[in-house]
């Protein structure tokens, strides 16, 4: 998978992401559900289990860089 297809793409959060902490993401992906380690874009916000996501950024094979995709 590219990283282009990749950005844009929605996921949940299934494991806690903040600063000191390497989250995990969901995500819909070839026709499936995959999970990726998971950082947060701006670097320092946390983003809780559960919370719905974009990536923003893609760094292959298996890591994504996201941000809450609705303001809570």
């Amino acid at each position: 998978m590219d990283d282009a297809s990749m950005v844009g793409l929605m996921g949940r959060v299934t494991g806690t992401i903040g600063p000191g902490l390497v989250g995990e993401v969901i995500v819909r992906v070839r026709g499936g559900a995959e999970h990726f380690l998971a950082y947060a874009a701006d670097g320092t916000g946390r983003i809780e289990r559960g919370t719905v996501v974009m990536v923003v950024e893609y760094l292959p094979p298996r890591t994504v860089y996201v941000t809450a995709a609705y303001d809570s």
